[in-house]
């Protein structure tokens, strides 16, 4: 599987953005998907993930409420929907896919090259 993300940009605190991930091959419904992201100086984090039909979902605290992970499966694209920005939302962010529904880096096998999502004050 090979991801493409695309739809950061900058945004103003409130705002929102909607961030989409592309995948090529005929296995994406099998995969779990997430979305992480990482700020310079600083560790990846989870952000959220979804099972493979779309059934369970998770999120992390800082986001829960906010955003929204969801997966078109007909067109092989995961989406975040990223809604009442703040300044710490940014960072770049980075789709991935794996075999398990984890909050952890190591579980997922396939990662894009992130899009840079900037909120201003």
């Amino acid at each position: 599987v090979q991801l493409q993300a695309s739809g950061g940009g900058l945004v103003q605190t409130g705002g929102f953005l909607r961030v989409s991930c592309a995948a090529s091959g005929r296995t994406f419904s099998e995969h779990y998907m997430a979305w992480f992201r990482q700020a310079p100086g600083k560790e990846r984090e989870f952000i959220a993930a979804i099972s493979g039909s779309g059934g369970m979902r998770s999120y992390a605290d800082s986001v829960k409420g906010r955003f929204a992970i969801s997966r078109d499966n007909a067109k092989n694209i995961l989406y975040l929907q990223a809604n009442s920005l703040k300044p710490e939302d940014t960072s770049v962010y980075y789709c991935a896919g794996g075999t398990v529904l984890s909050r952890s880096v190591e579980h997922y096998r396939y990662w894009g090259q992130g899009t840079q999502v900037t909120v201003s004050s």
